[in-house]
């Protein structure tokens, strides 16, 4: 006989221990809740759109220029890492002292990003009041569309919308359900994989089957395990158990 299980014998091992799965990750679960929404700081969200389009001198000519057009899609990957550098945000810090930002908290709190193919790129400030992660982000799209002028010598960027400051969105983070869920994945893959450790550990004989298997001796006898309940029914039936005079079980021949 080898020692690999198969599936009824991981079911098996399963069910008899499903209070202390369940009750993992039950735990875990509402552990994870209790810190997004308790414990967890909630952020919020605020963005800018950003074009680089033709200059004015070439939209006066009414004409579409598919090389510019392409070489402004080219340049949106050398502006997003502008956008991070201290010749952007050393102005931001000078001009909005308010915000209370230096220039490297201000580079890790902004995100840049842009769909492929297109002329747009987006700024995106985090923050745990809302009405300030607008206006870091309206003050960076504006001191970049400023100084960019002067980097490149070219009037190419145009600022397509700014954040709404007066708008109240619902916070980012934390996402209470995937938190919960991720949680729940995890808590339960943690319970599964304890429970087959621990049995894997278990080197007791319960069985027949591990009698012959470790032993190779057959099994004479088996002493059955009885709850209280039954143990107490079994005592009660013997103290009530009384033999009548004349009874033929009690009566013996000799010869």
């Amino acid at each position: 006989m080898t020692n690999e299980l198969d599936l009824r014998q991981y079911m098996m091992i399963l069910r008899k221990r499903l209070l202390v799965i369940i009750s993992f990750v039950v735990i875990c679960s509402a552990a994870a809740a209790a810190y997004s929404i308790f414990l967890k700081d909630k952020m919020y969200e605020a963005s800018t759109k950003i074009i680089v389009n033709q200059t004015s001198s070439q939209l006066a000519t009414t004409q579409l220029d598919i090389n510019q057009i392409n070489t402004n899609i080219r340049m949106i990957d050398t502006y997003k890492e502008i956008i991070k550098t201290p010749a952007i945000l050393d102005k931001v810090e000078e001009r909005f002292p308010q915000l209370g930002f230096t220039a490297e908290q201000l580079a890790r709190k902004i995100k840049v990003s842009s769909v492929n193919n297109t002329q747009v790129m987006t700024l995106v400030v985090q923050d745990a009041d809302y009405r300030k992660a607008a206006e870091t982000v309206n003050a960076v799209s504006t001191v970049f569309q400023e100084e960019i002028q002067h980097i490149f010598k070219v009037e190419n960027v145009s600022i397509l919308n700014n954040a709404d400051v007066e708008a109240q969105p619902s916070p980012v983070s934390p996402n209470v359900p995937l938190n919960i869920a991720i949680a729940f994945v995890v808590s339960l893959m943690l319970a599964v994989g304890v429970v087959f450790l621990l049995e894997y550990l278990d080197d007791t004989i319960k069985t027949e089957a591990d009698v012959q298997e470790y032993l190779g001796l057959p099994t004479l006898a088996m002493v059955s395990k009885m709850n209280s309940e039954e143990a107490h029914t079994s005592q009660s039936q013997k103290a009530v158990h009384t033999y009548k005079a004349g009874e033929l079980e009690r009566v013996t021949l000799e010869k």
